[in-house]
């Protein structure tokens, strides 16, 4: 019994901040980024030594990401470096500085998705968002350019107050343009993201656009993911788990390499995050030092981490998530409990479900 809540350790994705340099100003962003350069990034030859260290004991997908990732000059070199390591290799971006000549680049170099932000139905909405003007635009350019050169392509989104009203018109977006996918974030209040903790969705509303999520999902011709959202899964085992034949036969379903849908917070069990500096942390929400790749060896760091030991022993789980018979599935927001206690064991604080026992004693 003591084993079966002790999560495995198996790396299935990496999501790598391969600079923090960014040429936008999202209200919303982890990082706070802005026009680098920044100190400390990882040079090539570093960059190609973590994907050495990481392809000599897992194959998980490599999330190319920052800041926006298309201003590192060497990019390109990262991604064929990874891709002739047998990684697939991802990438996430703003779109705006992707012409038709960089999509078949990417393509080049071994990138096999990448994944747009769009966070908002129309110009007015997503620039203001984004913080510049024309963002919404460029974005939309760079779909174009992807789609002329052939390169697969997802539409990602975070939810806030802001835009919560407009989710079916953005998914309608995604579908219309083509895109492979559809992924809804839900805002956790780090980073520039502190500032507007304000527009963070309530308890309800967070419960009803998932909800809402699993039923358009019934009928949706694209993939759909939740992500920063660990309820989904209980909502998911709630409501008998009815896409999971349709996830089956989707041409992208959860069945993939990149979309398996195990359980909610991946963070330290399956996924974890690496910082444009090198440290490694269970997601790019819960800024914990879990190790320094420029340190030690980024196998020993995943393997061993004592914060990574304790997230995958589900025993050290506090309040209503340590008794909640979903725990196995969701998990709650580990990074959202840090931000609201300072604790990252502690209950997830944007949760409605009241587990069938009751919260035990903690120890003293």
């Amino acid at each position: 019994m003591k084993n079966s809540l002790v999560l495995p350790a198996t790396l299935r994705m990496v999501a790598w901040e391969v600079t923090r340099s960014c040429n936008l100003s999202c209200l919303h962003c982890r990082a706070s980024s802005q026009h680098g350069p920044y100190a400390g990034e990882l040079d090539t030859a570093q960059c190609f030594r973590l994907l050495d260290q990481i392809a000599e004991f897992a194959d998980p997908v490599i999330i190319l990401t920052g800041g926006e990732p298309m201003l590192r000059g060497d990019i390109y070199d990262i991604a064929a470096y990874g891709t002739k390591k047998g990684l697939r290799m991802v990438l996430a971006t703003n779109g705006t500085m992707v012409a038709e000549e960089i999509a078949r680049k990417m393509m080049a170099s071994g990138i096999q998705r990448v994944s747009v932000s769009i966070d908002g139905k129309d110009a007015k909405s997503h620039d203001a968002f984004r913080g510049v003007p024309g963002a919404f635009d460029g974005s939309f350019n760079g779909i174009d350019a992807m789609k002329k050169a052939g390169l697969e392509f997802q539409i990602n989104t975070t939810v806030t107050r802001l835009n919560l009203e407009q989710l079916p018109d953005i998914l309608e977006m995604a579908v219309v343009s083509g895109a492979a996918a559809h992924h809804i974030f839900l805002l956790v209040p780090t980073g520039r993201g502190r500032e507007m903790a304000e527009q963070a969705i309530s308890a309800q509303d967070y419960e009803d656009t998932l909800n809402w999520f699993y039923d358009v999902s019934m009928d949706c011709p694209i993939q759909l993911k939740a992500t920063c959202a660990p309820h989904f899964m209980r909502i998911f085992h709630q409501r008998g788990g009815a896409r999971a034949a349709k996830a089956a036969a989707h041409p992208h379903g959860e069945g993939g390499p990149l979309h398996a849908m195990t359980r909610g917070c991946l963070g330290g069990s399956s996924f974890c995050f690496i910082s444009h500096t090198g440290q490694v942390q269970p997601c790019g929400y819960l800024e914990i030092d879990c190790g320094q790749i420029k340190e030690k060896d980024f196998r020993e760091i995943w393997e061993q981490s004592p914060d990574f030991l304790k997230l995958r022993d589900l025993k050290n789980y506090g309040g209503k998530c340590g008794v909640c018979e979903f725990l196995k599935v969701c998990g709650g927001c580990r990074a959202r409990a840090y931000e609201a206690t300072g604790d990252y064991l502690a209950e997830e604080p944007l949760c409605i479900y009241e587990p069938k026992r009751k919260v035990r004693e903690q120890a003293k």
